[in-house]
């Protein structure tokens, strides 16, 4: 049995990012509950995909979506400081991944990323990860169906042997079970209580394949 996991925000995220965002957003004079910011960046997420590769007009063009969203209008000024505050911020690994030291199986991941990110999951997990597939080393990204399938290639196993966790219904639950995958999105902020294959962290996988 294969764990295939996506990176960002599934494997890895950049906690310091909210605070940041909403500190720039109180001192122009918009405080903004938590919880509320972050449900609205959850789905503006799920409507606009991030590129493998970032830049300043990419991130003024996805703030912009986040501000109106939020009944507030953005000025050069504010996207010139939510830029300069919140991008290139470190990446962290989430708690919840000591789950995986308890994985028996094979583990790997899929992700929309650039080629950095194989350095970077060596240092977050060394020696964990066998098969990485970037967005950026192929002719495909999600929400493709056919990205899943060269991870499916590369692992050399069915579909339906590899389990599959992405925290995006629309870019890694709907396409992972098109592939033919077990697939789940995980939910920790408890935003999708809807979806009915969902976890709210990586402890819950094993508790779903006992199921």
């Amino acid at each position: 049995m294969v764990l295939l996991l996506d990176a960002a925000n599934t494997l890895i995220s950049k906690p310091s990012f909210f605070s940041k965002f909403r500190e720039v957003l109180e001192t122009h004079g918009y405080p903004v509950d938590d919880k509320h910011f972050r449900y609205h960046h959850k789905l503006i997420s799920e409507v606009i995909i991030f590129p493998d590769k970032t830049s300043q007009s990419f991130y003024e063009s996805f703030n912009a979506e986040l501000l109106y969203s939020l009944g507030i209008i953005p000025t050069k000024a504010l996207l010139e400081n939510l830029f300069n505050a919140c991008s290139y911020l470190p990446w962290e690994k989430f708690d919840d991944t000591n789950a995986l030291h308890n994985w028996n199986g094979t583990l790997s991941v899929l992700s929309n990323f650039h080629k950095g990110l194989t350095g970077m999951l060596e240092d977050f997990f060394p020696g964990m990860f066998g098969a990485i597939t970037i967005s950026e080393n192929t002719q495909y990204r999600k929400p493709q169906v056919e990205f899943y399938l060269e991870a499916v290639k590369a692992l050399g196993v069915p579909p339906q042997k590899i389990i599959y966790i992405g925290d995006s219904p629309k870019l890694d639950l709907e396409p992972a079970l098109a592939a033919g995958m077990n697939a789940w999105v995980i939910d920790r902020d408890d935003f999708f209580p809807a979806c009915t294959r969902r976890i709210l962290s990586l402890h819950q996988i094993f508790e779903k394949i006992g199921e």
